[in-house]
């Protein structure tokens, strides 16, 4: 399915909606309401029939959070989206926080009522967020109460239906394993702990575990399934009907069950006082209700697919190589083309993003696209997660930065890239920006480091060059990448915030940026991969580092050469040569050939 570029929801309805959920919640005798963006699943990707956020709000960003009482409403997003929300929420109804600074626990804290009841779905909040709501409640005497039905449900007329995309299988020569084995490894993880079984609600570690994939989220090839692994490898899906094949019951055999989605409380129900496995950041208490009711004993860790799912085997970090190699020359031509035809004055934002998806779909392999591409020009480029929409489409002006964030889904890996480009003659402040991005890119690319090293730790190399300049960007600097999976994945990040060590295996991106408001946005994205511990040089200690992934090239015409190392000069030119040695045998003509220049030794 092509992207679509129909405009998003705005607020323009927010105050009559949030006056309808306050009846609502006057009727059902509660003070508050939570509204994560969430569904049962937790996942970061929602299906539409659970977009409740930008139901009630406008704001349709991929994190964010709201809180409703009787006299006061609050919308809150990260760094990534603030002027995204200011643009889609209705002022007037909502106040606009920092999700990071100002958290909703914390806004609550200050603003419910003394001895206030605020209610929330169960299905939509893992424990880890029910027990800071808790806390923020004791202080005002308030309550936080489970409550039985959505009331936004109640009162969204035209909500859609709940997805039931049919559930495929995932080959083993993709998945490098077969999901009975996985079942077997895991299994005997929970029996070593004393575990009887574990309840996975993570659509992505589901398909990872039993070697499936499917269509109920745009972009993200996972089915909105339930299941259960117990100590033995035996495992029950929980799936509707119309989802499951004879082809999957084959591919499954008699090891794996299958049931009814909705039947799950029910099993969870008979589970007496076994010790049952719950994941605190991403399982629903609605789950962890059930088991505690059945008698059963909750054991608060972390989904053991995690792990796993990030640190990818030979076969998944060689089908990534693939996808990435299969990925350039679709890169290519379209930047060659956007070269030639930008000078025209003629090409929008919603013509590069088409053009680049059609040069994706010409390789007959691309499954779809991974994420909605941002193609943003000038101004646009400054809002870091920039959707087009045939309202915000403009055209790209001689001498704007164009930046171009997309991402292809292919059976054997998920790319993400990200290419600023320049069109005439880049402002001298925009060509600074740039090479300082490119430094930290570089320099995240290089780092060699040793094990229990996270995120957190590396992150500043990224921000070195523009932290010296006063400079910096408020998102993360890069999320993991599943194996045609989702393409954020956790549990690693490189961020400020991230705290997981690095493992051989896991798929980052590198994507540092910078961006002016009004003018430019500019960020640089390879896809980096984890490498083994080795001796390096001299050395006693193994250390670990990154391999790049990502194949195309990047604006040399836009780098200040006086502001960078000789050894950064050396990583960028030795990059180029092999871009330029890989991709050129599948590009033709005009496109060899432009090829050539973009991948030249500055």
């Amino acid at each position: 399915m092509f992207q679509s570029f129909d405009t998003p929801g705005g607020g323009a309805n927010g105050k009559d909606r949030l006056a309808k959920l306050r009846s609502a919640m006057q009727a059902a005798g509660v003070d508050g309401w939570l509204i994560p963006r969430a569904d049962a699943h937790q996942g970061e990707y929602v299906p539409p029939r659970d977009e409740r956020l930008a139901w009630l709000t406008g704001f349709t960003g991929s994190a964010g959070f709201a809180v409703a009482l009787a006299g006061k409403a609050a919308v809150f997003v990260d760094g990534r989206y603030t002027l995204q929300a200011a643009a889609q929420v209705d002022g007037d109804a909502f106040e606009i926080n920092s999700l990071i600074d100002e958290p909703p626990s914390g806004w609550l804290l200050a603003n419910a009522p003394q001895g206030g009841k605020i209610a929330y779905d169960p299905w939509l909040h893992p424990q880890a967020e029910v027990e800071r709501f808790t806390k923020a409640l004791m202080q005002p005497s308030g309550e936080l109460v489970a409550w039985g039905e959505n009331l936004i449900d109640q009162i969204w007329d035209d909500q859609p239906a709940a997805p039931r995309a049919a559930i495929r299988t995932h080959d083993d020569a993709f998945a490098g394993e077969s999901h009975i084995a996985k079942r077997g490894r895991l299994g005997n993880g929970l029996k070593d702990a004393d575990i009887d079984a574990t309840v996975l609600t993570l659509p992505d570690s589901i398909a990872w575990l039993l070697n499936i994939r499917g269509g109920d989220i745009p972009r993200n090839p996972v089915p909105l399934v339930f299941a259960i692994l117990r100590a033995n490898g035996a495992a029950t899906l929980f799936a509707e009907e119309e989802q499951v094949d004879q082809a999957l019951k084959d591919h499954l055999g008699r090891d794996v069950s299958i049931l009814p989605k909705a039947t799950l409380l029910d099993v969870l129900a008979q589970t007496g006082d076994q010790r049952i496995a719950l994941d605190p950041a991403s399982c629903p208490m609605a789950v962890a209700h059930a088991v505690e009711e059945a008698g059963g004993q909750i054991v608060w860790r972390q989904d053991p697919c995690i792990m796993p799912k990030a640190c990818k085997n030979e076969v998944e970090i060689q089908g990534a190589r693939n996808a990435h190699r299969r990925d350039a020359p679709a890169m290519v031509r379209l930047l060659r083309w956007l070269d030639d035809e930008a000078p025209k004055g003629e090409l929008t934002e919603i013509d590069i993003a088409r053009r680049l998806e059609s040069e994706r779909r010409a390789t007959n392999q691309l499954l779809d696209i991974s994420f909605d591409t941002i193609s943003g020009s000038g101004p646009n480029a400054a809002l870091p997660h920039y959707r087009v929409s045939k309202d915000s489409n403009r055209t790209l002006n001689a001498g704007e930065l164009m930046l171009i964030d997309s991402g292809g889904q292919y059976r054997d890996g998920t790319t993400d890239i990200t290419r600023t480009m320049s069109t005439g003659t880049p402002a001298p402040d925009a060509v600074r920006a740039f090479t300082l991005v490119l430094k930290g890119m570089i320099n995240l690319s290089m780092i060699r480091f040793p094990k229990g090293t996270a995120g957190r730790d590396i992150d500043v190399l990224a921000r070195a060059a523009l932290w010296k300049a006063g400079l910096d960007y408020a998102h993360g600097t890069g999320h993991g990448v599943g194996s045609y999976l989702c393409v954020h994945e956790g549990p690693a990040r490189i961020a400020k915030v991230g705290v997981t060590p690095l493992a051989p295996g896991m798929i980052l991106s590198n994507e540092p940026g910078y961006y002016l408001e009004g003018a430019f946005g500019i960020r640089i994205e390879n896809l980096i991969t984890v490498t083994e511990p080795e001796i390096v040089e001299d050395g006693t200690l193994p250390m670990m580092g990154f391999e790049t992934l990502t194949l195309a090239p990047i604006d040399v015409r836009l780098i200040d050469k006086a502001l960078m190392t000789a050894e950064e000069i050396d990583w960028l030119n030795a990059y180029h040569a092999r871009v330029l040695d890989e991709i050129s045998p599948d590009v033709e003509g005009e496109d060899r050939a432009w090829l050539e220049v973009a991948c030249r030794a500055i």
